[in-house]
């Protein structure tokens, strides 16, 4: 890597830091810490969520996957986008004035326990635990994609680039709390967004415009043009499904919660809408220009920027798929900007990873530590509890990541079908349905929770190839229901859903 770039890409990580800094000072209590104190404007709590949603996996994992499988890849686009947007639409107001009415709640499991007037703490244990397993994984997908840059950047030891990625983004989530992830989310997300638009534009202009691109994929691969042609409907629906977790992923739907006021919503559910889309279009493109790409290039250039390059069927291909922005940053740009689009990388890295660190934590300090042992602890040892938490969980992913050929896009779909399975349903239903009880609820979530891993790691195969988190999700939502239907509700249920609803109307 050459200085300058490097030095660009220091002073990022350094700003980074400071605004850890600087939001440790803002951070005295618990709700500070996990939930900024519910003082977010739509401009950053839009942005942050959609960061935090789409990680390295937007710069990785999606462009990776069309540039070795074409645009039948493109059907997870159009399912998260429909996905994300019905979350803004339905889910987003009406969390934010029900936790605030059901005894001001700060995190899911919180939220869920006082929303079914769950006394037993069962319900929120759960929860909890649910939020660790599969949050285990999502943030070792980070890991593996943090570590993928490294080794590409600087030429480190996968391992090496593995713990230097962990221990960037640690660092200021574990002082600067929920302020800290928020804000920094908010300019990764601008550094991400231009990122994605600026990339294809210029590897479109070095090919000579679009109709060659196109042209150049055709003489490649034909199906790779195609979205339908050999892709069967089971596939589709798998695709299409990502749009189901939306509504289960606990890092993303509490920046519904944070918002400074529910009147918010619509601008930043227009904000937030549209930098998906054209991140997703900028994703899309990424991977497919690239393929025509880097079949044109000299491979004695591509070897002396450290790009691992094999054949396949007579055709130069990219050693690793999901590196295909990396190479791009690497040959189309000036050292500077070449930096700047790598740190646009590690900000779709950090802007999930840190988010799902402060939550893992938060359900450590509020959810167990704070609800089961010491229901009078101070809100400065639960903030070092969250801290602490932190840390461990962090080593636990790292532990996860350790193999180098890890798919950040496989960890990814587990953690995503995990999440989406367990609470989407219970949040739709706690939110829509006031007859929902606590005892459907705990039947649901370790339904969803338990298809996912009998389905993703036991089932293969014909119909068993269906994305887990679809029948997951549908079995949740039944079971909740019957289950529901078979027991009786807390009276103070009904009483603070009505009250939810005047609000929601005033």
């Amino acid at each position: 890597m050459e200085t300058s770039t490097l030095i660009t890409f220091i002073v990022y990580l350094i700003f980074l830091l400071i605004i850890g800094v600087v939001m440790y000072r803002r951070t005295s209590d618990l709700s500070d810490y996990v939930l900024g104190g519910r003082k977010l404007g739509p401009g950053v709590a839009a942005l942050s969520a959609g960061a935090s949603d789409m990680s390295g996996w937007l710069l990785l994992g999606l462009p990776g996957a069309i540039y070795a499988s074409g645009l039948s890849e493109a059907w997870m686009a159009i399912g998260l986008s429909t996905g994300a947007y019905l979350n803004w639409q339905f889910v987003a107001k009406r969390l934010r004035v029900y936790t605030e009415v059901s005894n001001n709640s700060i995190t899911i499991p919180d939220f869920l326990a006082n929303r079914f007037k769950d006394k037993s703490h069962l319900l929120r244990v759960i929860s909890a635990l649910v939020i660790l397993l599969f949050f285990l994984f999502y943030t070792s997908s980070g890991m593996v994609a943090g570590a993928k840059l490294f080794e590409a950047s600087f030429g480190l030891p996968y391992h090496a680039a593995l713990l230097i990625g962990a221990l960037v983004v640690v660092s200021y989530t574990l002082f600067g709390g929920f302020l800290a992830v928020a804000w920094t989310d908010f300019i990764q997300g601008i550094l991400m967004f231009l990122a994605l638009i600026v990339v294809p534009i210029v590897a479109l202009n070095q090919m000579g415009g679009w109709n060659e691109a196109v042209q150049a994929v055709g003489e490649i691969n034909p199906d790779h043009l195609n979205m339908i042609q050999g892709v069967g409907v089971i596939a589709i629906l798998s695709s299409l499904a990502w749009g189901l977790g939306y509504f289960g992923q606990p890092h993303i739907i509490v920046r519904f919660m944070a918002l400074k006021s529910p009147k918010d919503v619509k601008k930043a559910r227009f904000i937030g809408t549209t930098w998906m889309v054209l991140g997703l279009y900028g994703s899309i493109f990424v991977g497919f220009i690239g393929l025509a790409f880097i079949s044109t290039q000299d491979v004695s250039v591509l070897s002396q920027l450290g790009i691992e390059i094999t054949t396949e069927d007579g055709l130069q291909v990219l050693g690793d798929p999901e590196k295909i922005f990396i190479a791009f940053s690497q040959i189309l740009f000036n050292p500077v900007v070449a930096g700047v689009l790598i740190a646009g990388i590690l900000s779709s890295i950090m802007s999930t990873v840190d988010s799902q660190l402060l939550v893992s934590s938060s359900a450590v300090a509020e959810d167990f530590y704070k609800a089961i042992f010491r229901r009078n602890a101070s809100d400065k040892e639960l903030v070092w509890v969250g801290r602490l938490a932190t840390l461990l969980i962090a080593l636990f992913a790292v532990l996860i990541a350790i193999n180098p050929d890890s798919s950040v896009l496989d960890l990814v779909s587990y953690a995503w079908a995990g999440f989406g399975a367990a609470f989407g349903p219970i949040i739709l239903l706690a939110l829509f349905w006031k007859r929902a009880t606590r005892t459907g609820a705990v039947a649901g979530i370790l339904t969803g929770a338990l298809t996912v891993i009998v389905w993703g790691d036991l089932l293969e195969g014909g119909l068993f190839d269906l994305y887990e988190i679809f029948p997951g999700f549908i079995l949740n939502l039944v079971v909740t229901i019957v289950v529901s239907l078979f027991t009786t509700p807390d009276p103070e249920i009904e009483r603070e859903y009505n009250q939810t609803l005047e609000k929601l109307n005033d």
